[in-house]
């Protein structure tokens, strides 16, 4: 696993009052649901290889790499030969128990080596990576995200850098309102579970819990899998089920809801990075024909399912589509919520839209 948290973390981005915690009822995660794989560097070094065969491996991988050029970036913005470079190291990383081994200049050297993949595995992971666009995140098994390293696979979407945000939001919210952190928080479509083990860790250790739904079942044991790498079983319950679907016995208790849902325009996902449209899911990504069809379902629920005071922050793809739902709020169930803003990513697009609940508002229960 390597050292640098940030530079690799940055992957991804080429592509009130208090509350009495009792069970959460919801679709129980299924008996067979799929198990989660372990992460690469996570791994025993169970595998052997003499040091020359991993030097032969390494050549021609950095060769392999070095082929891509700009073809990439040119072609739909995706890793040119540099960035590719940068992710053999970390592959490295990860899958050899003494990587600095490699740096030996002896390729006659029997000397075995331990790793955690075998051989064979390691040339079809990096023509994975190369011939098929696959992402890096998914050949590793894992995406350093803030300061965690997650669990990610095929099915899960990769957390990105600027949805970190999102906690540091909900960070602000809680220091201007103590009682949040002893509430019931939401994370919506949880993907790996980044967000809602991010929200536990800012709430802290006290009376407060988060809930995290998921659609997908590969989705919902990833996030498991996190949770509990993180020790955090106790205070985030990880559901099986679309949106508010799992939250039905807890109407109106939320004192925070978070969520970043599929708003990728239809039209738009198939000009999107091969590492993206090809490999990460459409469940997770598409929008709907404005990008917007989740995002309005979300503003629908969070009228019912927030406390008076509630805390919601939702990303967006930025820009048009956070002023959309500015406006939405605004008419179409004006008077649901106050304080309601938009906040810019780090690269400054005005992504996310936050707000808290004013008072209870009729909606159809049609939302669920």
């Amino acid at each position: 696993m390597r050292s640098s948290t940030f530079t690799r973390a940055s992957l991804s981005s080429i592509l009130q009052p208090a509350f009495s915690p009792r069970p959460i009822s919801g679709r129980p995660i299924s008996a067979v649901a799929p198990k989660p794989q372990t992460p690469l560097h996570l791994r025993p070094p169970s595998f052997r290889a003499t040091l020359s065969e991993l030097q032969k491996w390494h050549v021609w991988a950095k060769n392999k790499a070095s082929t891509v050029g700009s073809t990439f970036l040119d072609l739909d913005n995706g890793p040119d030969s540099t960035l590719l470079h940068r992710e053999l190291n970390w592959l490295v990383e990860d899958a050899l128990e003494q990587p600095d081994l490699l740096s030996r200049n002896n390729y006659d050297d029997a000397t075995p080596v331990s790793i955690r993949a075998r051989l064979d595995d390691l040339y079809n992971l990096w023509k994975q990576r190369i011939d098929e666009r696959r992402p890096f995140q998914y050949v590793v098994g894992c995406e350093h995200w803030r300061d965690l390293v997650l669990s990610v696979e095929e099915g899960v979407l990769i957390p990105r850098p600027e949805t970190e945000m999102i906690l540091d939001l909900v960070e602000e919210s809680v220091s201007q309102n103590a009682g949040l952190k002893n509430g019931l928080w939401a994370d919506l479509g949880t993907g790996s579970g980044a967000l809602a083990i991010g929200v536990a860790r800012v709430i802290g250790s006290g009376r407060g819990r988060v809930v995290a739904s998921d659609l997908s079942p590969i989705a919902v044991a990833v996030a498991s899998y996190n949770v509990q790498r993180y020790n955090l079983q106790e205070r985030v319950d990880v559901r099986l089920g679309s949106w508010f679907e799992p939250l039905n016995d807890v109407n109106g208790e939320l004192s925070g809801l978070v969520s970043n849902p599929p708003y990728i325009p239809t039209e738009n996902i198939e000009g999107l990075q091969a590492e993206v449209c090809k490999h990460e899911p459409r469940l997770a990504l598409d929008g709907g024909e404005n990008g917007v069809n989740d995002l309005i379902h979300l503003c629908n629920g969070a009228a019912s399912m927030l406390r008076p005071g509630g805390f919601f922050a939702f990303e967006t793809n930025g820009e048009t589509q956070s002023e959309l739902l500015v406006d939405y709020m605004d008419t179409e169930i004006k008077g649901s919520f106050f304080d309601v803003n938009i906040a810019s990513d780090f690269a400054g697009i005005r992504r996310f839209v936050t707000g808290y609940r004013a008072r209870v508002f009729p909606v159809d229960d049609s939302f669920r």
